[in-house]
C-alpha cells in the first residue's frame, strides 16, 4: 500500500510538471512564471551597492519588509500606503519624521481583500481596486486610521485567467479610471471588459468602456501639460526575444489599440491578424498605434508624471516608467526605471533613471520595480514586489544629508515659466464651473493680478493649502494644473488689483 501511494504521488507530480512544460511550449499561451519564482531579500547595503540613480538624485531603502509591494499612494501626512495583493491587504508605512531615511513604522491598514492592487486617495476616501471589484472606505489622514466600513462600489469584474490585476486612478474630469488586462496571452475575449480601460463616477456604479485593444495596461497617468491620458501596455509573448515591442499609448475615448489582431505599429498578429477577414483588416488599419515603444518583454507597469517643482529642471513634466523585467526572453532585460521626456514637437526620448535591479552578467535579479508615488516635498517612492521593498528617491540630497555637489538645494527651485495651454484651460474652466467657484470669486473675492503673484505651478500648489474661507477640495495634480491654466487665461479680463483669497 505504501509503495502504491508513493508511485501515485510521483505520477501526479510528473503529470503536473508535464502540463506546465506543455503549456509553456504552446504558442499563444501565457504562463506567468514570475509568480512561481519566489522573492529576493534586500537591505541598505545591497541598495547602496547595486542601485544607480540618475545624476542629481539619490536612492535609499525606505522599507524592506513589504512582501509583494505593488501600488502606492501618499497621504496628507506623508505616509505611504502600499497594496499587497497576495496577502489581501493594504499596509501603511509611516512618514520619515525622524529623518533617518526609513519609514517610522508599518502596520496593516485593511485586510481580507481579494487581491487588492490599484489604490488612490480622494476627499477623505481610500479607493481600492480588488481583482473582482472596486471598493472605498473613509480614511482619517490625521490619525492614520479607517473612519468607517469598507464598501464595494463596483462589482462583478472578471479576474479569471491571466492579468487579473486592476488599476484605478482619478482623472482630471472627475471620473475614476479602471484598467483590466486580458485573460490570456492572445485571444478574442468573450468578456468585453477585458483588455480595456473603463471609467465610472466616484460614487460607483456600472463602468463604461473608455478604450479597447489594450492587452495589459497596468499603469496609466495624465500629462500635467496636455491633460492627456497615457498608459503602458505589455505586448504578447512567444514571438521571439525582440518582438513585439511593449507600448506607451495616448489613450482617447472610443479608440481601439490593436490587440489581439495587431502588435506595435499595426503589424498583423500571426495568430489573429494574418490572413484575417476584411473586417479584422479594417480594424487593424483603424487601430491607434503606440506613441512610444519599449524593448520587447520589458513589461512596463507603473507610469507617473513628476509633479513637484522641486525636481531638477530637466525632469519637470517628464514621466517615470517601471520596467518590471522580462520572463519570456532567452536573456533577461528590463528590470529598471526609465524616464520619458517630451520635446516641443511631442517626440519622446527615453533615459535610464534607476538601474541595478539586474546584475551585470544578467543572471541575478535584485528586484523588480512596479509603481510610484510622489509626495509634496518631491520624494519619489518606488515599490518592488520581488524584493518586497519600497525605495525613496530624492533630488539634490545624498543619503546622509546635505546637497549633492553641483546641484541646487530643491527648496530653492525657481518657478518654471509656462505658456497657457488652451486645452488645459478648457478643462480648468469645467472644474471652475463644476464647483461653482464664481459664486464667491465673481463678487466677494475677485481673482486679480495672478500672473504677478504666482507662476502656474505656484498657483496649482496654492490649492493644496488655500487661504480661508476657500475650502480645500483635494484636487488631483492634473486638476490643479488645469485650473491654474484657466485662471491665468483670464488675466487679460481682470482690471482691479485685489489679492487672491
Amino acid at each position: 500500500m505504501n509503495n502504491l501511494l508513493k508511485y501515485a504521488l510521483i505520477f501526479i507530480a510528473l503529470v503536473i510538471f508535464g502540463a506546465f512544460l506543455l503549456v509553456a511550449l504552446i504558442p499563444g499561451v501565457n504562463v506567468p512564471w514570475q509568480q512561481l519564482t519566489g522573492t529576493a531579500d534586500t537591505d541598505e547595503e545591497t541598495v547602496e551597492r547595486e542601485l544607480v540613480v540618475a545624476d542629481g538624485f539619490s536612492v535609499t531603502l525606505f522599507a524592506d519588509d513589504v512582501p509583494n509591494a505593488r501600488w502606492l499612494a501618499v497621504t496628507r501626512n506623508g505616509d505611504v500606503l502600499v497594496s499587497q495583493p497576495r496577502r489581501g491587504q493594504v499596509s501603511l508605512l509611516r512618514a520619515d519624521a525622524n529623518e533617518d531615511g526609513r519609514a517610522d513604522g508599518q502596520r496593516v491598514l485593511i485586510d481580507g481583500l481579494r487581491r487588492p492592487h490599484g489604490l488612490f486617495l480622494h476627499e477623505d476616501w481610500l479607493y481600492i481596486a480588488e481583482s473582482d471589484a472596486v471598493g472605498r472606505v473613509p480614511f482619517d489622514h490625521s490619525d492614520r486610521r479607517l473612519a468607517g466600513s469598507y464598501q464595494r462600489i463596483v462589482k462583478g469584474l472578471d479576474d479569471s485567467g491571466n492579468h487579473w490585476t486592476k488599476t484605478i486612478d482619478l482623472g482630471p474630469d472627475g471620473w475614476v479610471y479602471l484598467s483590466s488586462g486580458s485573460s490570456c496571452n492572445v485571444c478574442e475575449e468573450e468578456n468585453p471588459r477585458r483588455a480595456t480601460i473603463m471609467r465610472f463616477k466616484p460614487e460607483g456604479g456600472e463602468p463604461e468602456i473608455f478604450a479597447t485593444g489594450l492587452r495589459n495596461s497596468v499603469g496609466f497617468d495624465w500629462s500635467p501639460v496636455s491633460g492627456e491620458l497615457y498608459a503602458t501596455d505589455n505586448g504578447r509573448d512567444w514571438l521571439g526575444d525582440d518582438f513585439p515591442p511593449d507600448e506607451l499609448n495616448r489613450v482617447k475615448k472610443g479608440a481601439f489599440y490593436g490587440w489581439p489582431y495587431a502588435n506595435g505599429n499595426r503589424v498583423p498578429d500571426p495568430d489573429f491578424g494574418v490572413d484575417a477577414s476584411a473586417e479584422i483588416e479594417q480594424k487593424i488599419d483603424k487601430s491607434t498605434p503606440p506613441v512610444h515603444g519599449f524593448r520587447a518583454h520589458n513589461a512596463p507597469l507603473g507610469i507617473h508624471f513628476l509633479e513637484s517643482p522641486l525636481q531638477p529642471r530637466g525632469y519637470w513634466d517628464s514621466a517615470l516608467v517601471a520596467l518590471h523585467g522580462s520572463w519570456n526572453r532567452s536573456e533577461k532585460d528590463g528590470y529598471k526605471v526609465v524616464s520619458l521626456h517630451w520635446d516641443a514637437s511631442g517626440n519622446i526620448r527615453e533615459r535610464d533613471f534607476l538601474q541595478g535591479f539586474l546584475s551585470d552578467d544578467g543572471e541575478t535579479v535584485f528586484g523588480r520595480p512596479v509603481a510610484f508615488a510622489e509626495d509634496a516635498n518631491g520624494n519619489i517612492y518606488i515599490s518592488d514586489d520581488y524584493a518586497g521593498a519600497v525605495y525613496r528617491v530624492r533630488a539634490g540630497k545624498n543619503p546622509r544629508g546635505g546637497t549633492i555637489p553641483g546641484n541646487r538645494p530643491p527648496i530653492q527651485a525657481p518657478p518654471k515659466p509656462q505658456p497657457i495651454d488652451s486645452g488645459a484651460a478648457q478643462r480648468g474652466e469645467e472644474i471652475y464651473q463644476r464647483f461653482d467657484c464664481a459664486r464667491c470669486h465673481a463678487e466677494q473675492m475677485p481673482l486679480r493680478n495672478l500672473a504677478r503673484k504666482y507662476s502656474l505651478q505656484q498657483l496649482a500648489d496654492y490649492f493644496d493649502t488655500p487661504t480661508p474661507p476657500m475650502p480645500k477640495y483635494d484636487f488631483s495634480a492634473t486638476q490643479k494644473r488645469a485650473l491654474a491654466h484657466y485662471l491665468m487665461s483670464l488675466e487679460h479680463r481682470i482690471e482691479s488689483t485685489a489679492p487672491l483669497n
